[in-house]
């Protein structure tokens, strides 16, 4: 039976080259994102590669409840069920000093990440607990596993939630026919990352060097990242691309492998 997948926030980054690596799987994908235009945009661009009777997109902004009802239900009537669904949406704030940080962000960061990730939790084990299987993913990042930095209070609190959220899902779904995971993909270039530098552009140039070694493009990540949810089977699994040793191993070779990673393929 072909594997149904929702991922939100796909429309770009790491949730769009797990779209791709999905579909390379003969899976079938909703494709998410907030607004129409970006949506339909990933769409075409995934179907000039890939069966177009596999792919699926729906506009949805995470941070309304009635619109991530909305997703479930289309991703449901169109591909017939959901196997694997994964709460990807996020955001970030510019790196700043945390009094600093305009309001406004505050709100935003806060409602994609941590409401968002919870209304799509709600979602998911819903419908997946009334088809009787199912698996659920949601996204960490920096901040998840207790480290901290300047400038990212923010955003790393709000990683600390969703990982108390993934530890506690973890008991909460035990007995049941589904199982929830978390994914920590580790460092990766995208505009998630560059967008904390606008107007900071000589802050990047600084950063470059380090960022170059232990940091990912998000097309190098995803596939890993695929090929684990697909075969995983465990409950409270952490799906990981980088490791201790991976990161070693970097710092130790970065002499003779030169990189670049915000130059664009």
């Amino acid at each position: 039976m072909i594997t149904s997948v929702v991922i939100t926030g796909s429309t770009h980054g790491i949730g769009y080259h797990m779209a791709a690596a999905f579909l390379k799987h003969n899976c079938q994908v909703t494709i998410s994102g907030r607004t129409q235009p970006a949506v339909d945009d990933a769409v075409a661009r995934l179907e000039a590669q890939y069966s177009s009777e596999h792919i699926w997109g729906v506009a949805c902004d995470v941070t309304d409840f009635g619109q991530v009802q909305h997703l479930w239900g289309e991703a449901e009537h169109h591909f017939g069920r959901i196997e694997i669904w994964i709460n990807n949406a996020g955001t970030a704030s510019p790196r700043m000093n945390f009094w600093d940080i305009p309001p406004e962000n505050f709100d935003e960061v806060v409602r994609a990440n941590v409401l968002g990730t919870m209304y799509g939790t709600k979602v998911a084990l819903t419908g997946m607990l009334a088809q009787g299987y199912g698996a659920l993913y949601n996204m960490e990042g920096f901040g998840a596993r207790g480290r901290s930095m300047r400038g990212m209070t923010l955003y790393g609190s709000t990683k600390v939630a969703v990982h108390f959220v993934n530890q506690s899902l973890t008991h909460e779904v035990e007995g049941t026919p589904v199982i929830t995971g978390a994914i920590a993909p580790g460092m990766m270039i995208t505009d998630m990352i560059t967008r904390q530098y606008v107007g900071r552009e000589a802050e990047l140039e600084e950063a470059k060097p380090i960022l170059n070694i232990i940091a990912e493009r998000p097309e190098t990540v995803a596939p890993v990242l695929v090929e684990k949810i697909l075969k995983n089977r465990k409950n409270g699994a952490t799906i990981t691309f980088a490791s201790p040793a991976r990161l070693f191993l970097k710092f130790l070779t970065s002499r003779f492998r030169k990189r670049d990673l915000f130059t664009p393929q």
